[in-house]
């Protein structure tokens, strides 16, 4: 792809490019040149696209063998990248820019339409126009798969479940009955959504189970990482906001209400009941507490552990979890712990000698 082509494609997202700036050296000509792939700035070749996000990076301008950069606005990095002969654009946001970028070098698998021999459409089950199904794929009797939707081999969709227009479920995930998913979603392999909730009543001989009758609903551009589990509620729903994305091993328990435009990362697990607002963000290994609830704009760092409301905003870290300039003064003093503990020895130690 032509350098020139990728600029016009990024469209307003460019303030300035090499082939079009004329105030860093109207005396050299650049020209154009073809790129084949991308690459971090330390790997790329002279065919690769790549791009610069804060001064970590700032240092590879001066030895990279890029192609051409995807750069910010800053003119000192543009200047340096031009006196190297490497084609640059200009971008406000450059990590935003190269993702981007990345769609006009690569697509992601994508079956053609149609249905594999193998796979099982039960009697009932309504499927929409350009539907691919993958081998061995399962569709129960009054399940609704919407138009342009891709299911992978093995998947298996559960009776009266909705699958909207263009999601994708790729091999190996299950969808259980009454399931409500939106259009433009994104199911990873062995992902399972709206299963059982843990919905057990303690009896005098034990526990006895309470079925769990509600279901689960992902809005409109949700994504579930791989070996994710979203559990159907016991009553009601278990809803995921739009565009809403959540990474691999990623536990959301029944009866949880997730907001727009939340981040998760691996293996981040939430009990029964949990509300999380609008564009949260939970680091890896984040646990939260049965019925927390977490404000609009809070982060949580990694392995935090919320056992009570976080408000809206707020940044918290450990476990349990405080506020996060708490969490760095407490750290603080506990690494100091042994001085601490051999300074109280000293001390009680004096005072039994004094006292003698």
């Amino acid at each position: 792809m032509k350098f020139s082509q990728i600029v016009a494609a990024l469209g307003d997202q460019v303030t300035a490019s090499s082939l079009v700036s004329s105030n860093l050296d109207s005396k050299r000509d650049v020209g154009d040149r073809t790129l084949t792939g991308l690459a971090a700035i330390q790997e790329a070749t002279a065919n690769d696209l790549s791009y610069v996000e804060g001064a970590k990076f700032v240092s590879y301008i001066s030895t990279t063998q890029a192609g051409a950069l995807i750069l910010p606005n800053d003119e000192a990095l543009q200047v340096q990248a031009s006196d190297r002969d490497i084609l640059w654009i200009g971008v406000k946001d450059p990590r935003l820019a190269f993702a981007r970028a990345i769609n006009y070098f690569y697509q992601p698998y994508r079956r053609s339409a149609g249905i594999h021999p193998s796979a099982v459409i039960e009697v009932g089950a309504q499927i929409g126009d350009e539907v691919a199904i993958g081998p061995l794929a399962v569709v129960h009797s009054g399940a609704k798969v919407g138009d342009r939707a891709c299911i992978h081999a093995g998947a298996v969709v559960y009776p009266d479940a909705t699958i909207g227009q263009n999601t994708v479920l790729h091999a190996n995930c299950v969808v259980h009955e009454r399931t409500q998913i939106g259009d433009n979603c994104v199911i990873h392999s062995g992902a399972v959504i709206g299963s059982e909730g843990f919905g057990f009543v303690p009896t005098a001989t034990g526990w006895e189970k309470m079925h769990q009758s509600g279901v689960a609903v992902l809005e409109e551009g949700v994504e579930i990482g791989c070996n994710s589990t979203v559990d159907r509620a016991a009553v009601g729903e278990t809803r995921i906001g739009k565009n809403t994305k959540i990474d691999n091993m990623v536990h959301i328990a029944h009866s949880c209400q997730i907001g727009e435009a939340v981040a998760m990362a691996a293996q981040v697990g939430m009990a029964g009941g949990t509300i999380i607002g609008n564009r949260v963000i939970l680091a890896g290994q984040v646990g939260i507490a049965n019925k927390a609830k977490i404000g609009d704009g809070a982060i949580a760092s990694a392995q935090a552990g919320i056992s009570s409301n976080v408000a809206p905003g707020e940044i918290v870290s450990g476990s349990p979890a405080l506020p996060h300039k708490i969490f760095l003064k407490s750290s603080a003093i506990i690494r100091r712990l042994p001085e601490i503990a051999k300074s109280v020895k000293q001390m009680q130690k004096q005072l039994i000698e004094t006292n003698d």
